[in-house]
């Protein structure tokens, strides 16, 4: 399962949704960064493949950063925490 967190300017927490496949995981990830960086559309819609029927709408210029990664181990933890600016100690 692969994440793909969005985090909005001025918010403390991410928007996440979860696809299955790397493929599908990638071309979400270039659909927001290609939205960040046209400034179009004005709104973004986001499902989720996990929780079906999950869905978000966010105001693409809100948009501060996005972020994938592969959700992997015992009881869906990659052992990271979540978030950007998480430290490892690798």
């Amino acid at each position: 399962m692969y994440i793909i967190d969005v985090a909005l300017k001025e918010t403390p927490s991410l928007v996440s949704v979860q696809r299955k496949a790397a493929e599908d995981a990638e071309a979400l990830y270039q659909k927001v960064v290609g939205a960040i960086q046209s400034g179009s559309p004005m709104t973004l819609e986001l499902t989720c493949e996990k929780e079906v029927g999950k869905k978000v709408c966010v105001l693409v210029s809100a948009i501060a950063a996005v972020q994938v990664s592969e959700r992997t181990g015992v009881g869906g933890s990659s052992g990271r925490p979540p978030g950007f600016f998480a430290l490892s100690a690798e």
